[in-house]
């Protein structure tokens, strides 16, 4: 079961948000640090999140297409 931290970044869909990962992982040769961001839709439930929110994600089994993650909880 994966769980990440992300930000809120669309609230377009209903009951659903995207969600962004941002990483930082080197590089393969020059080592230095750089920033890797990828998007997931999650499922929210019964939440009101707002834009810029931070919140965790975890994996689930697929409620639509494109929808594989749910909602835990907002971080402060």
């Amino acid at each position: 079961m994966k769980i990440f931290e992300g930000k809120v970044v669309a609230l377009k869909m209903n009951k659903t948000v995207v969600v962004e990962i941002v990483r930082r992982t080197p590089h393969p040769l020059y080592k230095k640090l750089l920033r890797r961001s990828k998007r997931h839709k999650a499922d929210v439930g019964e939440l009101n999140l707002v834009l810029g929110q931070r919140v965790k994600i975890v994996e689930t089994r697929p409620a639509s297409k494109g929808k594989f993650f749910k909602v835990m909880e907002v971080i402060k």
